[in-house]
């Protein structure tokens, strides 16, 4: 059986520092490559389309263009299969983090993260799971919420779909939504489906910072 290509990686940072030790940690994957490096966020913008990476792991605090808006204009790229993008920053409560997460980004990881968990988290990245930490983003959430649009959010959803975004929020999988509902992983799987198509959610990241947004889940 042949074996799967590797993970190709464009790592965006201005800190060389920090590239050497992303590309120290990935490198030593068997399953990772990192293709390219770039220290700007105009630089990763055209790295991205030439190289066409899996993952890119974005800072959001570069010179020129940053990471948030290199998110934008990355995934507003017509024509070329979308890379996951994993913001990774030393601060969880950075607005900055909270607007690149809007913005289009898939997850968030803090630069003080392990080597083990930065592996996982661009494995799990690029599956097309979401990473972020539910504590973290209820913090950013806060200070966006808007109860009187809780309503409006509710409307679109069946109950159960409103369980199940409930839950998403709070950082479960979908096994895990299916086992605290007791259903099954597909039905759970599906669920999770229409909650994303009924918020216009590109993922569970989109769909849960619209839950917090719209004060259908009260952050705290």
């Amino acid at each position: 059986m042949q074996a799967a290509a590797p993970l190709r990686v464009v790592l965006a940072d201005d800190e060389r520092m920090v590239r050497n030790a992303l590309r120290a940690i990935l490198g030593a994957e068997p399953d990772i490559e990192v293709v390219g490096e770039a220290e700007s966020g105009s630089e990763a913008v055209s790295l991205v389309r030439e190289l066409r990476p899996d993952v890119v792991l974005m800072d959001v605090r570069m010179p020129e263009v940053d990471g948030i808006r290199a998110t934008e204009l990355i995934l507003a790229t017509p024509g070329h299969p979308t890379p996951r993008i994993l913001v990774v920053t030393t601060f969880e409560n950075d607005s900055y983090v909270y607007d690149a997460l809007r913005a289009g980004a898939h997850g968030f990881l803090l630069k003080r993260a392990t080597a083990e968990e930065l592996v996982a988290g661009v494995r799990l990245i690029a599956r097309g799971d979401s990473l972020l930490f539910p504590a973290a983003v209820r913090s950013l959430a806060a200070h966006h919420a808007r109860a009187d649009r809780a309503g409006a959010l509710r409307e679109r959803l069946t109950a159960r779909e409103a369980d199940v975004l409930r839950l998403m929020a709070q950082g479960l999988t979908n096994s895990e939504i299916a086992d605290h509902m007791a259903i099954g992983s597909a039905t759970a799987k599906t669920h999770v489906a229409a909650v994303l198509a009924k918020l216009g959610a590109r993922d569970r990241t989109q769909a849960v910072i619209a839950a917090y947004e719209h004060g259908f889940v009260t952050p705290g």
